[in-house]
This record gives C-alpha cells, structure tokens and sequence, in this order.
C-alpha cells in the first residue's frame, strides 16, 4: 500500500492553513519536536480498511462496511464512499442512496480483533505507556523509550512503518505534549499523515481552528458558541473565564477555557486489564425461530473465544444475553469448572443458557455473548492437565486463527453457520444488522 499524499505536498502535509509570521509552518511533519512526548495514533477508516485486506480488488473504490438488512447502519466506509457523503452510523439506506454503486461488505469482527490485537502489540512494543481508546486508537508516552527509538517523531515514523509493514493498513499520528493537542492532529492529517505540534507553537496552532476542534465541543454546544459569538478556538480563548462559566456552566466553562490555550494534565494511562470481553448482534428482523438464534449464538461464541485467544486470555464465565421484541433484556451467566478460550466450550455454556429460558416462539431482537473472569492464558494452560480433554478442540482453534489471520475468515466456517447463510438449505433468511462501534 503507497503512502499518502499527504506525506509530501505542501497543502497536505501542513493541511491546516496555520503559519508563523515569517511564512514557516506551525505544524507538520518536520516540525521542531522537542519536548513533544506524547503520541496520539488512529488507524484510518480501520474497520473498511481491514476489510479490504481480504478484497484487494476493491482498493480505491467507494466500499460500505455495515449490516445490510432494515436497520442496518454504516461502521466504516472507504475515503472514496466518504467523500460521497457517508460516514459511520449512518443508516445504510441513506448510505446506499449517496453512493449507489459502493459495494457493501459485512462486518467481520474477528478479523477486526486480530488486526487490532496486532497493532497494539506495535504500541507496546515501543513504550509500556499505552492508553487505548478503542480497538483502533491509542494514546503512547514516549518518553522512556527516546533513548533506545529514537526522537518522538522518529518514533511515530517507526510506527507507521511497523503498522503498515505488519498489519497491511495505514495510521495517522499526533505528536504535542498533550493528549488533547496530539489528538486533534492525528485527526487532521488523516488519511495516513504525520502531524507535529511543536510545544512553542500550540496556541498558534490552536487559535485559527473552528470551536468544535475543542474536545467536547459537539454540535448543540458549537452552536450555543456560535451565538454567543465565539467562532474559533481563539474567540474562546480571549472570553473572560468568568463569561464562559456563565454561559456553559463551571464544568464546561473551565474545560474550554484551559483547552483553548493548550492546557491539558492528564497524563497518558494505562487501560485496567478488561473484565469482559464479548459480541452481540442485532437482527435486521424480530426473529422466534430457534434454529437461526443458535446460529447467532454459535457465530459469537466463536467471535469472542477468538478474542480471548488473541488477547492471550482465558475465560471462567459465560454470559448470555437476549433481547425481545418489546426491548425487555435479560441475562443469565454460567461459571465453567476450568477457565477456557476454547470456542466449543464457550458455545455449549451459552447454549446451555438459552435451553433454559424454555422460551416458546419469543421474538428475540437481539443476542449476545460475553465472557466474563478473564485471566492469562499463560498461566491457566500451564495447569491444564495432561489429559485435557479439549485439547483437540483448542488445537482446532488455533489452526482455524492462523487460517483465518492469513486468509480471512471465510476460510474456515463451522459447518452449521454454512447451512444458514442466505440461499442455502436450512436458511431463515435472516441476517443480523450489525451495531458500529464507538
């Protein structure tokens, strides 16, 4: 995949419009990065992105990534489907009415996790210091890792580098000597950019831009600004302090305020380990045929033991989660007698839970599966027996993930999600709408 063009001309590697008096750049990829230890890096269009990996052939097309059923709604779409206009959460029939001829791919969440577990071992590889955010962008202080990588921007290139090189897909990086200016320029060198806020150079950089650059800022507050008269980043900086905890109340005001002139102290932290790791699907229609909720059932048990094993974790509860037709939710959860990343064991616990709800033709709109008791893999597989009876079946698992890493998840398909794909035998004709993620 070519680096962007955003790497080399003028206008795309200083996209912001911002300057010094003297002419030179505020920001940019070459500028001054002293003190700048704070790194921001998110994946462009990650989701889309990762599809493609699996459809070379569909590389600088408009392509859709979202449930294709009535309510289904956009994940990701390509640059080239948003530059018609769509974007993600997007209903997908307002989505296939800007852009016609995008070609729509479903989701495929396992292949999403393993890319994701990829990248961030990237992260973590370079500095302990990593703050995710979600499963496609992090927050990394570098500090501790200059001495062996390198300047903070050398950093950041060995990381686009790595990602790239690694992984098949592009990220876009902020450096500043905050998580707030470091954000905002990932943000806006994207797709595939490079952006360094130099630390004598952040009100600068920061007074030209839009209020709703501000972290926080949405719509309805960027409007209240907007009537109040303060367009830019700048008017808000310039608005006595007691004027803006007037108008926005003191949380906000003091927010705003210490942004606008680049003040932020949160520190980069570390994401406590996960408690729960899981899937969940709605349908594109209520749906009371057992059959096609055991499928769904069946396809998430194996989503979230293939996010145990590539999280190089182990599960001691299984939790099932079902939503009716009236938005009535409940839960019913199983501890195993043995933690397990196994995806066989993960379905005959969650299947167990949905025979004993004894539910007669229940118009089920949502189910969901989660794995709760989350330990090392490590360590629980060095206590394993040696006449573990689910060897095999664990074996099996990570011969599915290596074919599946190498060849998509299409490779390898339980038998009994074959039968209920659409126009094969068996098939409700019913296909889950998949929810974006945030």
């Amino acid at each position: 995949m070519a680096r962007s063009q955003l790497d080399r001309g003028p206008h795309a590697a200083y996209p912001h419009g911002t300057g010094r008096p003297g002419g030179g750049p505020v920001a940019g990829p070459d500028a001054d990065d002293t003190g700048c230890t704070v790194l921001h890096v998110d994946m462009d269009a990650f989701y889309a992105s990762v599809s493609l990996l699996d459809h070379p052939e569909l590389v600088g097309q408009p392509v859709v990534v979202g449930g294709s059923g009535g309510r289904g709604v956009v994940l990701s779409a390509t640059y080239e489907a948003r530059a018609l206009g769509v974007h993600s959460a997007m209903p997908m029939g307002r989505a296939r009415r800007l852009a016609p001829h995008a070609v729509v791919l479903p989701p495929d969440h396992r292949r999403y996790a393993e890319v994701s577990a990829g990248v961030m071992e990237v992260f973590r590889s370079t500095t302990p210091d990593v703050e995710p955010l979600s499963v496609d962008e992090a927050f990394l202080d570098v500090r501790g890792s200059m001495r062996r990588l390198g300047t903070p921007r050398q950093i950041a290139g060995q990381i686009r580098a790595r990602v790239l090189d690694e992984q098949g897909v592009t990220c876009s990086v902020g450096v500043a000597t905050t998580k707030f200016v470091a954000k905002l320029a990932s943000s806006r060198c994207k797709p595939d950019g490079l952006c360094v806020v130099p630390a004598d150079g952040v009100v600068e950089y920061l007074h030209p831009l839009p209020v709703g650059a501000l972290w926080g800022v949405g719509e309805k507050t960027a409007e209240h600004l907007e009537r109040l008269g303060l367009r830019t980043v700048g008017d808000v900086a310039h608005t006595p302090r007691t004027t803006l905890l007037r108008a926005l109340g003191e949380a906000t005001g003091a927010h705003l305020a210490a942004l606008a002139w680049g003040r932020d102290p949160r520190p980069v932290v570390g994401r406590p380990a996960e408690k729960s790791i899981g899937a969940e699907e709605t349908f594109s229609s209520d749906v009371d045929d057992e059959a096609v909720v055991l499928r769904e059932v069946l396809r998430l048990s194996e989503l979230t033991a293939a996010r145990l094993r590539a999280g190089g974790l182990v599960a001691r509860t299984v939790v099932l989660k079902v939503r009716f037709a009236d938005f009535a939710t409940i839960t019913r959860s199983r501890t195993l007698d043995e933690r397990t990343d196994v995806s066989r064991e993960v379905y005959g616990a969650a299947r167990a839970l949905w025979e004993a709800l004894r539910l007669d033709r229940a118009r089920i709109r949502l189910v969901g599966v989660r794995v709760e008791g989350l330990s090392s893999a490590a360590s629980a597989h060095h206590q394993m027996r040696l006449d573990d009876r689910d060897r095999g079946w664990r074996e099996a698992d990570r011969a599915t993930d290596r074919a599946t890493a190498r060849f998509g998840s299409a490779s390898v398909t339980s038998a009994s999600l074959l039968r209920g794909r659409r126009g094969d035998p068996g098939s409700s004709g019913v296909r889950p709408a998949t929810r974006p993620e945030v």
